[in-house]
């Protein structure tokens, strides 16, 4: 028999009143078993003892260990000496048959999927020590509902961290703590729809999910083409109505390009033109290799861009916390608009604010960068190795990398004999919006692949390279 996972000694509801005629102990067990042949107590599950089920039924405890023992009687319940009283009886069939759990399809042995960082050296003790001290030594007004926008102290050290490493220009009070970059995207889109605002510009090709969160949030997510350069700002001036775009400029995902300074330039100024807002997703701007930092767009207009920034390529999406820097008129909007939208565990917010405060979080940073460096450096020579003839791009920076490959080659069939062959790769294909694009390759990412497994990664790669031919 199956035994339940459910706390042996928790409440148990039974309802007396549907059982309303006849002696106590009568009234008792048909409760019992209707509840049993509902489906409402599992099959293994432990009954309360006596004793309590009947202080909480306010009834004598004979009329409870005379309805157990009946249905003990009748096969509902299993009594053993030592043991709890556990149901027995089940109406699914073969209940003594342990089923595997259903669950996701196993994970891939070799990992060249883009989107994660290295979560192997996610910094486990440092963040439970955070975590506990927190627990530990916070003032008991801390352990309540933050108010909108997240703690204070965490959007103090976060305003001081981004004007330091981003060049952002904010106050704490400007600072909102989320979940994530397309959480604070979804709040923001819904905010720019209250404002009459109905459509949002977004690079092509670009990250799925954000014009999805902006489709989901009603407004239209329009295709703005890119180059070698960046966002093409001429086309925004040449699409009438349009007032936001959505744009990554310090490492567009999932070219990797920078946008140049004279578009950054333009770019502010068609904002202003429209009166129009830039959403300034700050994707993977930790991680330069090949060239200087450069800082976030927000920097140069803060009353015109709104920044977006997680952890989830830093340390973890597991996490689920996020901030964006918004224009004043637009944080107020934001925080009367959604005051119940919910927000990462304040002890998880404290916990994150410790590790920026300590300088936890700058080291952390410093040794993904050597070691993401090494390790791209390792896989485009292993490419350049087994592939020859498929040149790589935006490798200069941030957790990915394109692999161009001849039009001859089916990038959706690599796509599935790579995983045939356990191994995840993206089609750059699918982060185009539109069919009318020449762009032909892979996009590999090598943030959560294992060094030690990065050359038989490249070999399988290859492999379902050349029966995709």
């Amino acid at each position: 028999m199956r035994v339940s996972q459910t706390n042996p000694a928790g409440d148990l509801l039974i309802d007396l009143e549907r059982s309303s005629d006849g002696p106590l102990h009568e009234r008792v067990k048909r409760a019992l078993r209707s509840a049993i042949r509902e489906g409402r107590i599992e099959v293994g599950t432990a009954l309360p003892p006596s004793r309590r089920l009947a202080a909480d039924l306010g009834c004598s405890r004979w009329a409870v260990t005379e309805a157990y023992g009946q249905l003990v009687a009748e096969g509902y319940l299993e009594a053993r000496s030592g043991s709890a009283t556990r149901v027995r009886w089940s109406n699914a069939p073969d209940t003594d048959v342990e089923r595997p759990a259903a669950g996701p399809a196993p994970a891939a042995r070799f990992d060249l999927a883009p989107g994660l960082p290295d979560l192997r050296a996610f910094p486990r003790r440092r963040w439970a020590d955070a975590v506990r001290a927190q627990v530990a030594n916070a003032a008991f007004t801390e352990l309540g509902y933050p108010p909108a926008g997240g703690h204070l102290r965490l959007r103090r050290l976060l305003a001081e961290y981004l004007g330091r490493s981003r060049g952002v220009s904010t106050i704490p009070q400007d600072v909102t703590v989320c979940a994530s970059v397309t959480d604070g995207v979804r709040r923001m889109c819904h905010a720019l729809r209250a404002e009459g605002i109905t459509a949002v510009g977004c690079e092509e090709p670009g990250w799925t999910r954000l014009r999805e969160v902006i489709r989901a949030a009603g407004l239209e997510p329009v295709p703005v083409r890119m180059d070698g350069r960046g966002l093409r700002i001429d086309d925004l001036a040449g699409r009438p109505g349009l007032r936001a775009v959505l744009t990554a400029p310090a490492h567009q995902f999932p070219l990797g390009t920078v946008l140049v300074p004279e578009r950054r330039a333009a770019l502010l100024d068609w904002a202003r033109r429209v009166d129009g807002v830039v959403l300034e997703d700050d994707y993977d701007a930790e991680f330069r290799y090949d060239r200087r930092p450069v800082a976030a767009v927000q920097g140069m207009d803060p009353s015109r861009v709104v920044l977006f920034k997680s952890l989830s390529k830093t340390l973890s999406p597991a996490l689920g916390i996020g901030w964006f820097v918004a224009p004043p008129r637009w944080t107020r909007q934001l925080h009367r608009a959604d005051q119940l939208a919910a927000q990462p565990s304040a002890l998880d917010q404290l916990a994150f604010a410790a590790l920026l405060e300590s300088g936890a979080y700058d080291r952390h940073l410093r040794a993904c960068r050597q070691r993401y460096r090494l390790r791209r450096d390792t896989l485009v020579r292993a490419l350049a190795e087994q592939l020859p003839g498929a040149p790589v791009s935006g490798v200069a920076a941030g957790l990915h990398l394109i692999l161009r490959l001849p039009a001859s080659v089916d990038t959706a069939a690599v796509v599935r004999a790579a995983a045939a062959r356990s191994l995840r790769v993206a089609d750059l294909a699918a982060y185009h919006a539109t069919g009318d694009h020449a762009d032909h390759g892979l996009v590999l990412g090598y943030g959560n692949l294992a060094d030690h497994a990065l050359h038989e990664a490249v070999d399988r790669l290859r492999e379902a390279i050349e029966v995709s031919r």
